[in-house]
């Protein structure tokens, strides 16, 4: 057997068929009125929810990354998203996204434009048609209305007309701005996007983070002055929970991976940053109510606030750890590697109906306190790809390669 399993040819085999197991159940998420909708815990559509401009774009990444992969069907289902992309989601008075198809609903955030641009980065590099046209469209949006030249940072959200920007900043949008950023320079060839992506690492991770122990830190105000306390009184919010998540931790911890991997010279803190911030999350945050799992948030003393498990963390772990085997060929990241996919194989993966469980409570049970149904796969699915691309490019462009 090789000394890890990410030259196994058994363990490829299988998470080959898992990759297919998600897209499976990921179908029945396409809504004939258009984009994809949310899913419930059994895989039917969730008709009390409007379409998420979010859960779009991630669903037509996936199937654009399912058709690079030779999925059959892929391709199809990547054009039903670009077309509510290009469709109903889209503001085509004043420009951007909504946040989804609920009417009330007007504004405008970094965080769903962030996967726009992953969504049509990952469709061009697919071939589909009209995909370049919105991968350009995206990116002059974010650059006009969302990225901040003298901050080297994105905003937050508008309102529908571009006039009122949020008096708020937020870490987690930002970090998905970076992976958009890898992605649409890799897919345009523009060094500008990866520069501005490093830009962002720096000041969030290397700069806010650093100083804060290593404890990220998620909102910040206008200034961008830490909000230590934003949100105690929301402390499980799914976007804005109170205190510090350690998913991201582990996220940004590949994230660096992935920027050091597509640079010619790229600066020696991006490795030891990844490095300290997987640990931590380790030390910190798995098994931190002693129980297997990683909480959802700590707060600043590095106490459990929201216990429950989400599904999304632990697949983050898995691709750091898979990143870190990759560029270091430690054993000990094999090691975390394996133990994050027996708990996932173990309590996550939902054999009956389908998907992974979105969130399990304190003792690794189903549950719903923060995260309702399956909504999306783009976590888990990245979980069964990434760990056999390499570093760089971004996955869409090495599938394209042959990889």
């Amino acid at each position: 057997m090789p000394d890890s399993w990410l030259d196994s040819d058994t363990h490829r085999a299988w998470l080959d068929a898992e990759a297919r197991r998600l897209t499976a159940f990921a179908s029945g998420a396409a809504d004939p009125r258009g984009g994809f909708g949310w899913l419930t815990a059994r895989g039917d559509l969730d008709g009390d929810r409007p379409t998420q401009t979010w859960i779009t774009a991630r669903m037509t990444h996936v199937f654009a990354l399912a058709h690079l992969r030779g999925e059959p069907g892929g391709g199809a289902l990547a054009d039903h998203g670009l077309a509510a992309l290009r469709g109903p989601l889209r503001d085509a008075g004043h420009g951007g996204w909504y946040a989804g198809a609920d009417p009330a609903d007007t504004v405008k955030a970094g965080y769903e434009h962030a996967f726009v641009v992953l969504a049509a980065a990952s469709a061009t590099a697919a071939g589909r048609p009209g995909a370049a046209d919105l991968l350009a469209e995206a990116l002059d949006v974010v650059e006009k209305r969302f990225w901040d030249p003298a901050e080297g940072r994105c905003l937050e959200s508008w309102d529908r007309t571009w006039s009122d920007p949020e008096p708020y900043r937020g870490a987690n949008s930002n970090m998905h701005m970076v992976e958009a950023f890898l992605a649409a320079g890799d897919v345009t060839g523009d060094p500008v996007w990866r520069q501005r992506a490093l830009g962002i690492a720096e000041r969030i991770v290397h700069g806010s983070a650093a100083r804060n122990g290593w404890r990220l830190v998620e909102h910040f105000d206008a200034a961008w002055r830490p909000l230590l306390e934003y949100n105690a009184d929301a402390p499980d919010h799914p976007f804005r929970p109170y205190g510090s998540t350690v998913g991201h931790w582990l996220e940004w911890s590949r994230l660096l991976l992935h920027l050091e991997a597509g640079m010619a010279e790229p600066p020696g803190w991006l490795l030891r940053d990844a490095v300290t911030l997987f640990d931590r999350a380790v030390e910190y945050g798995w098994r931190a109510d002693g129980a297997d799992g990683f909480v959802y948030t700590l707060d600043w003393s590095d106490r459990p606030v929201v216990r429950p498990r989400m599904h999304w963390v632990v697949a983050e772990a898995i691709l750091a750890a898979a990143a870190l085997r990759r560029r270091t060929g430690e054993a000990r990241f094999e090691d975390w590697y394996r133990t994050w996919w027996d708990y996932a194989a173990r309590y996550l993966l939902d054999h009956r109906a389908g998907s992974w469980h979105h969130e399990l409570d304190a003792e690794n049970r189903p549950a719903r306190t923060v995260w309702a149904g399956k909504p999306d796969v783009y976590h888990a699915y990245q979980a069964v790809l990434l760990p056999r691309l390499p570093l760089a490019p971004v996955a869409a462009v090495a599938l394209r390669a042959g990889g």
